[in-house]
């Protein structure tokens, strides 16, 4: 019985290690959006068994980053301009609907996780692209963290990682590195915490849509 206990964890273990590292993968382009992904070339890749990446291929298809080609193929999911402006559109109308609800609610102690966070953010920077990442996610699913909508902020949190693909394609544009999103978030913030949900809105709203005029940019030259 422990034998079959201890298999089921090893397997559960490689499913999720397999999950993860294909994930972080297809987000940094490092599994270009499109290229098909083969079963025995990630194994090896992965040092893993078929059986966990294929599991873990299902998983990324539930979550939209990659897409079955036929009975058994998979592929990156692809990337391109009315898929991403179908996201930007979802995260306007969505994440605006979760900001406010959320600073209708708003207490000293939402307020002050919010500046803690945005801290640990910007001192992140320093700590290399998968740690700022990551406080970067937690900073923005924190806005929205006080929305009493848990279903609501699970799909902001799928539409935030199905973005990011398209905000790494946007920093290939040569004047990507003069946009100034440190000061972008500090705006939303400071609109956050003084109350004021239209600015916020607002502000929010401008920095995912200037990522769009990026991209635009990235993909003309």
């Amino acid at each position: 019985m422990n034998m079959i206990d201890d298999t089921g964890v090893k397997e559960t273990s490689a499913t999720r290690g397999a999950y993860l590292t294909l994930r972080d993968m297809i987000l940094t382009g490092a599994l270009p959006a499109g290229q098909k992904l083969k079963i025995e070339q990630l194994r090896t890749m992965l040092d893993t068994g078929a059986s966990p990446v294929r599991e873990a291929l299902s998983l990324l298809t539930s979550d939209m980053l990659v897409e079955r080609i036929d009975q058994r193929g998979f592929r990156a999911a692809p990337a391109n301009k009315a898929n991403f402006e179908e996201i930007l559109a979802l995260r306007c109308t969505l994440e605006d609907l979760a900001l406010r609800q959320s600073m209708a609610r708003a207490t000293p102690a939402w307020e002050e996780k919010l500046v803690l966070i945005h801290h640990r953010k910007k001192k992140a920077r320093a700590s290399g692209p998968a740690i700022f990442e990551e406080a970067h996610k937690m900073f923005h699913m924190a806005l929205l963290a006080n929305s009493g909508s848990p279903m609501l902020e699970r799909f902001c949190s799928q539409l935030y990682d199905l973005n990011i693909r398209y905000r790494n394609l946007a920093a290939r544009s040569s004047s990507y590195e003069q946009r100034d999103a440190s000061g972008e978030h500090d705006e939303i913030l400071d609109a956050t915490i003084q109350g004021d949900a239209d600015r916020a809105s607002a502000a929010l709203l401008s920095h995912y849509r200037l990522t769009g005029e990026y991209l635009a940019r990235a993909l003309h030259g």
